[in-house]
């Protein structure tokens, strides 16, 4: 069966504030709240999805990102969220970055735009494809799944928010996509030794 055949990485907005029954103030949260620290949070995945990344995989990540301190400024919440059928993950313009879910099954089907966009760090990965016309069927591990996400993914999301609190306004992610993307390749590069090193996982 061909799913997600228009899977992509777009900063989606997400309203998700939480009421209490009969009171019509805010639950204070990473949404509508400034934060002292950076949270990771996990939202349930959805039928059919999991969190291959864990709480753990993202703070030994963080350890190894180059001007954390900088590039962090002013961001509330990273969160492992629910999963989002036609994206792998999303920035809200306001501090909070998520991570999709990913198919339980793992393997996933591309279309060809989104494949050749990420082509060579497919090759890096050693992620096996097959193509079938215009589709290409993606057979990822556990490992591939955890790296591609937090090498291209996290860095791709962290690319929208650098982007937003570097405009005059600090409102929006002027730069768009292309930035984003530069961003993640740029950043994954610098960091690809030494994230096998901190995951003790060889490509």
């Amino acid at each position: 069966m061909i799913k997600n055949i228009n899977r992509k990485s777009t900063p989606k907005v997400i309203g998700g504030v939480v009421l209490r029954k009969n009171n019509h103030k805010k639950t204070i949260n990473y949404w509508n709240t400034k934060q002292q620290d950076v949270i990771i949070d996990v939202e349930k995945p959805g039928r059919g999805y999991k969190h291959f990344l864990k709480k753990r995989d993202i703070i030994k990540f963080i350890e190894i990102i180059p001007n954390w301190n900088e590039i962090s400024k002013d961001l509330d919440a990273i969160v492992l969220a629910s999963s989002h059928i036609d994206c792998d993950g999303y920035y809200n313009n306001d501090g909070v970055v998520c991570i999709s879910a990913w198919e339980k099954e793992k393997d996933v089907w591309l279309n060809e735009e989104y494949y050749k966009d990420h082509q060579s760090l497919f090759e890096r990965l050693g992620i096996k494809i097959t193509q079938e016309g215009k589709s290409f069927f993606c057979e990822f591990n556990e490992d591939q799944i955890k790296a591609y996400q937090l090498l291209h993914i996290l860095l791709h999301e962290l690319g929208h928010h650098v982007d937003r609190i570097k405009t005059k306004s600090k409102i929006s992610a002027a730069r768009g996509e292309r930035f984003a993307e530069d961003y993640a390749f740029k950043y994954e590069k610098i960091i690809w030794q030494v994230y096998q090193e901190q995951f003790k996982v060889v490509f």
